[in-house]
């Protein structure tokens, strides 16, 4: 009884979150829940490429292609597209026509030569293609390598060449303390929390103000072609960013100026700031 009244609680939260993208003509991303403009094809918070849009078959109006119930009239669009999928018939293929094989061409016998000539004179008139020239003596095949130019240096890579192989580097500066901890520039995950025996902290909090509020694997923050994400990883008090919470799974592209708080009041509080590679 508790598994069917589960159920349909689900089906009912999934039909509710439909309407509402429906009725507001958003485009909800999947990764980061940003509600996008309709017509758009990518995320604006985290460029990932937003789902295809369809017609509801019951009252067409437009919908989501991965949204399970119509937004406007509640058909079940999950089970049309089961159902359209049992009813479209088997496609055929259509039989190949083998063409037929052309007769094979009489070999040609070759031309018997002529008796009484001599080779020399039947020869005469015609070049051997692969006749070679005589071979240089070595001492003009060494005084042709040394007259030869020697060949120009390679250009030295420019100044604009250098900068764009440096690493953008990122900072953290603690809001309560005035503390700047510089972010390892070598690792693609770096951990935030406290010493722990699973995973250790790469940002160790333990050391600042009422840090008994930050969980000991708190956040990461995950670098990705040079670009700053960070996402909670399950903490008992949650991550804020710019004073919205920050739902656990989810990712937050960061960028120069924003607010991260680890835990609740906004009492162990960082600064987010991009270097200049320069």
């Amino acid at each position: 009884m508790w598994g069917k009244a589960q159920k349909f609680s689900i089906q009912n939260l999934a039909l509710l979150y439909d309407v509402d993208r429906a009725r507001n003509g958003m485009i909800v991303c999947p990764n980061c829940n940003h509600q996008n403009p309709d017509g758009a094809v990518q995320c604006e918070a985290c460029y990932t490429p937003l789902p295809m849009m369809m017609s509801c078959p019951n009252c067409g109006s437009t919908v989501q292609a991965d949204a399970s119930f119509c937004g406007q009239c509640g058909f079940n669009l999950r089970t049309a597209a089961v159902k359209a999928e049992g009813a479209e018939p088997p496609p055929t293929v259509a039989p190949i026509e083998i063409p037929d094989l052309l007769p094979a061409e009489p070999l040609v016998e070759p031309e018997q030569l002529i008796a009484g000539v001599p080779r020399a004179e039947s020869e005469v008139g015609t070049a051997n293609p692969f006749e070679q020239e005589p071979p240089a003596a070595v001492g003009e095949s060494y005084a042709a390598q040394v007259s030869a130019p020697p060949p120009p240096p390679a250009p030295a890579p420019s100044a604009d060449f250098k900068t764009q192989l440096q690493i953008q580097s990122a900072r953290l500066l603690h809001v309560q303390t005035d503390t700047t901890v510089e972010l390892p520039q070598n690792l693609s995950v770096i951990h935030l929390g406290k010493p722990n025996d699973r995973i250790p902290p790469d940002v160790d909090v333990s050391g600042f103000p009422n840090s008994e509020i930050v969980s000991r694997i708190h956040a990461d923050i995950r670098v990705e072609g040079g670009i700053y994400y960070i996402e909670d990883v399950g903490s008992s008090n949650g991550t804020y960013i710019n004073n919205a919470p920050l739902p656990i799974g989810n990712r937050h592209r960061l960028r120069s100026g924003d607010r991260i708080a680890l835990g609740k009041g906004d009492r162990v509080t960082f600064c987010f700031n991009l270097l200049d590679p320069s």
